[in-house]
């Protein structure tokens, strides 16, 4: 669909007006200047009233194909922390488009105008200014976010309060992310990095020496600037690709060279492909008190993980899985996706019906994202997805179907091109929800990535502000090809001490 925005008043917020068309229409061309062959002519106009302290927008909406007109017009408050009013014309913007395109495509869109990956983010923030029942209202009126998305986010937060009371509080400690580039194949939906352990990326002896180098390094840095470690998550790539003996020797590094490994709260391994399980990495991670993997089946039918490159069997992850309870594993998370290619209904229940009976601890429940790097939106055209209205079906009865079973959802994000507009949930039983999950995207503690892909968040301290606090986040990626991590690492961890360095306040070269 090709729109001609026309703009008054105004001449920014071009990217969130791409980004609201996008949600109804799948393919979007927005053009900002006159044109003959846009089927949708947009004008928007903006009024600041400084007198009346609101911004007043109208909006206007014509089908020049069938003449149809679809009008808003509304009035926002200025905030007065908004310099220039941009955040409040956005608001406005963005509101009224949201409006007049739902009246022209019919179409509900269930999380109103957020259009962010992580709307917790926000009901955190404003359930720190006001009562949860204000929120909710905030919710519905300002964002026209529907109401069962609106008890989704309360719940959710309300959850991981619960569950890590001092979850804004944990500025003198850090999460850790060990990321383990390999998997068996590269599923088609993935961007990760993930490559084949038999390939030539770069050595993985290489690659484990790096890593065992980062650990150490970031071990002394935590030392001696006595920062503690909340949670740890290994992820990848297929953390299990590597052999039991390989997992071992990261294991003593850690436990070498990490303060305080006993009172780390949580310790998880994603082991996502069941055919890299085996009974001796087993063994190594109940040595090592992991308290947590990942089994991650996606789908119970064959052929849906033949057609995405999962080289592995249904029954392989049933007898992975059953072989992780038999040998003492008591917290599975297990991962499964909605709108893989060919599956409806009857796939997912299929799914359902199998998870129903290994009953895992917790569940990761992603809707499909067609991520741009991915083999999977590269070929778009090979590959049949279900509609909008199948995939919010499929969310619905998924959803249903985790509460008749006694899981709570307990964190969520969202992606952009994900189907249908939805969402990413976990869920758990009671008492098994993953701390590191909530604190990753949650963005209220530093994270450091170590190893291939890893992304560190580092957090400088807050700012107060008579009406709230700022606070800055820094992203440091580590490269994602092995090869160029072997050839790197040392270089990347020097620049992560010294953003640590700057963040914590620690005095230049100490630590080094």
């Amino acid at each position: 669909m090709k729109i001609e925005f026309e703009r008054v008043g105004f001449g920014e917020q071009a990217n969130e007006l791409f980004h609201i068309g996008k949600l109804f229409f799948e393919e979007v061309e927005a053009v900002y200047e006159r044109t003959d062959d846009a089927r949708l002519h947009v004008r928007v106009e903006v009024e600041a009233d400084e007198t009346k302290r609101v911004i007043r927008s109208k909006i206007r909406l014509t089908d020049r194909e069938t003449g149809a007109a679809y009008d808003n017009e509304h009035e926002r408050a200025m905030d007065a922390r908004d310099a220039g009013h941009k955040r409040t014309v956005k608001r406005s913007v963005v509101y009224g488009l949201l409006q007049v395109l739902r009246e022209y495509t019919g179409l509900e869109q269930a999380w109103g105008i957020l259009t962010g990956v992580r709307p917790t983010k926000l009901m955190h923030n404003m359930m720190m200014k006001q009562p949860i029942e204000s929120c909710k209202q905030t919710l519905r009126d300002e964002y026209l976010v529907t109401e069962p998305k609106v008890e989704l986010l309360a719940g959710i937060a309300e959850r991981q309060l619960k569950v890590i009371p001092d979850l804004f509080h944990l500025d003198r400690e850090v999460s850790i992310y060990i990321g383990i580039p390999f998997c068996p194949t590269k599923c088609a939906y993935c961007t990760f990095p993930a490559y084949d352990i038999r390939g030539n990326n770069g050595s993985v002896e290489a690659f484990l020496e790096g890593l065992h180098y980062e650990i150490r390094e970031m071990g002394r840095w935590m030392r001696e600037a006595e920062v503690g470690i909340t949670t740890i998550y290994w992820g990848g790539g297929t953390p299990t690709s590597i052999t039991a003996e390989q997992m071992d020797a990261l294991f003593v590094t850690m436990h070498e060279s990490f303060p305080a490994m006993d009172r780390v709260r949580e310790l998880t391994v994603e082991a996502g492909r069941p055919d890299t399980i085996t009974e001796d990495k087993i063994e190594v991670m109940k040595r090592w008190k992991v308290d947590r993997i990942s089994i991650n089946p996606q789908s119970f039918t064959q052929a849906t993980l033949d057609a995405i490159g999962r080289h592995h069997t249904v029954t392989e992850t049933i007898d992975k899985f059953k072989l992780a309870r038999k040998l003492g594993l008591n917290n599975i998370n297990m991962d499964l996706i909605i709108g893989l290619p060919n599956e409806g209904m009857a796939e997912l229940q299929r799914t359902l019906d199998q998870t129903v009976e290994l009953l895992p601890e917790s569940l990761t429940v992603h809707t499909l994202s067609f991520k741009r790097a991915s083999k999977m939106t590269k070929n778009k055209s090979e590959y049949e997805v279900a509609e909008r209205d199948e995939i919010a079906e499929m969310i619905h009865s998924v959803s249903e179907w985790t509460e008749r079973h006694g899981y709570k959802p307990y964190y969520m994000y969202r992606q952009k091109n994900i189907l249908g507009n939805q969402e990413n949930v976990g869920y758990s039983l009671e008492g098994f929800e993953s701390l590191y999950n909530i604190l990753m995207m949650e963005e209220r503690q530093t994270i450091i990535g170590l190893g291939c892909g890893a992304v560190s968040k580092v957090l400088y301290p807050k700012v107060e502000h008579e009406d709230g606090y700022e606070q800055r986040i820094e992203r440091m990626p580590n490269p994602k090809e092995p090869s160029f991590y072997n050839e790197a690492y040392q270089e990347y961890v020097d620049k992560k001490i010294r953003l640590l360095n700057d963040a914590y306040g620690v005095p230049a070269g100490q630590p080094s």
